[in-house]
């Protein structure tokens, strides 16, 4: 992984290019900074609708000059499919693959606008499949999700187990799984890997990137990282009843640089195997941390104590929910490496350096 300071002297040779939907949100910034670093041009496709695009300066800065300089942007939405044509008109040859990432995520927010969630993850996806076969490029990574698990009879959960999910959000995923299924089944020129992945977690080593979510944040440990730098009072603990190690909730926190080399490890895969058709992996650590072992990690990191209140269970919320890897070490060759001690490390230099995030004070609280 190229540092902060720069790549080196010699960059490694161009292995491909790949057009990254959804690429300065978190775990799509991440990503292209591993695809750059491991040779890949990245050409990042956003609608900047949860993200900025201040993003792409932090990656430029990661990885240096040199691999900066194999790294595209254009501001674009998937469901304007003349945009998305005359980029792939202009793209010239086919891209080698495909991540897609883009996607609207909240999952409160789903339940009460479940229309515009199914409208723009679905009709975005269905938009991207048609350009992307107009291209020639049939090779596609999918940022899929472990909520298709649902409420799992048991722990940990592996590939086979039964799909549901409990919200639109959820059952956005879940549908273009079949899609992408059923479309490597009519055409079988088609190789898509799709990746359920649990907690993303964590930021850049250098603290230069890291989760800036928009608004309230939906998920544990951007809504820590606010209480730490004092931006919200106290963190909500939801349920502390459940039968785990303290009561609180156990979830498989995955760090980003973990999930991102999880992404380039899949497009390897993808691109090398003629016949790969559709395959499903987790990307975890096969581990369950509870909430207040997070906090815990997170209070010994930052030195910062995060005041909390118990609250009670959320609805749809299970007890215990962690991967089982095996199938993406044996086939992916990738393992998570990164310890909680780290995951914390990296996103207090985070969030210490960028209390406000990317855009500063002022337009974090407008």
């Amino acid at each position: 992984m190229a540092s902060s300071s720069g790549a080196s002297a010699s960059p490694p040779p161009v292995r491909g290019r790949i057009l990254v939907t959804g690429g300065t949100g978190f775990i799509g910034s991440h990503t292209v900074v591993a695809l750059l670093s491991e040779g890949y041009e990245a050409h990042i496709v956003d609608n900047l609708d949860n993200s900025t695009e201040l993003v792409i300066e932090r990656i430029n800065a990661i990885v240096g000059p040199q691999l900066a300089a194999r790294l595209q942007f254009t501001k674009l939405d998937l469901m304007d499919e003349p945009a998305l044509a005359k980029l792939m008109a202009d793209a010239g040859k086919p891209f080698d693959a495909c991540i897609h990432f883009a996607g609207l995520k909240a999952v409160g927010e789903s339940v009460s606008q479940p229309i515009r969630y199914y409208s723009n993850n679905i009709t975005g996806t269905l938009n991207l499949i048609n350009a992307l076969d107009a291209n020639g490029c049939r090779t596609l990574v999918f940022s899929s999700s472990a909520t298709v698990y649902g409420d799992p009879a048991s722990v940990p959960c592996n590939e086979d187990f039964p799909t549901t999910a409990t919200n639109p959000y959820g059952r956005t995923k879940l549908f273009i799984e079949h899609i992408f299924k059923d479309q490597c089944v009519a055409d079988t020129r088609w190789r898509v890997v799709l990746l359920r992945y649990f907690n993303p977690v964590g930021g850049h080593p250098s603290g230069t990137m890291g989760e800036d979510p928009k608004g309230i944040p939906n998920n544990l440990m951007p809504y820590v990282q606010q209480v730490a730098v004092g931006r919200r009072e106290k963190l909500t603990v939801y349920g502390n009843d459940y039968n785990t190690v303290d009561g609180t909730g156990v979830r498989d926190y995955i760090h980003v640089m973990d999930l991102a080399e999880g992404h380039v490890a899949a497009v390897n895969k993808a691109v090398a195997e003629e016949n790969l058709g559709c395959k499903v992996y987790n990307l975890g650590t096969g581990k369950g941390t509870s909430v207040l072992e997070i906090v815990k990690a997170f209070e010994e990191a930052s030195g910062k104590k995060v005041p909390l209140v118990i609250s009670d269970r959320r609805h749809g919320d299970v007890a215990i929910n962690y991967a089982a890897t095996d199938l993406a070490a044996k086939e992916l060759g990738w393992t998570a490496k990164r310890s909680i001690k780290e995951i914390c490390a990296d996103q207090w230099n985070w969030v210490s350096k960028n209390p406000y995030g990317y855009a500063g004070k002022g337009a974090a609280e407008s």
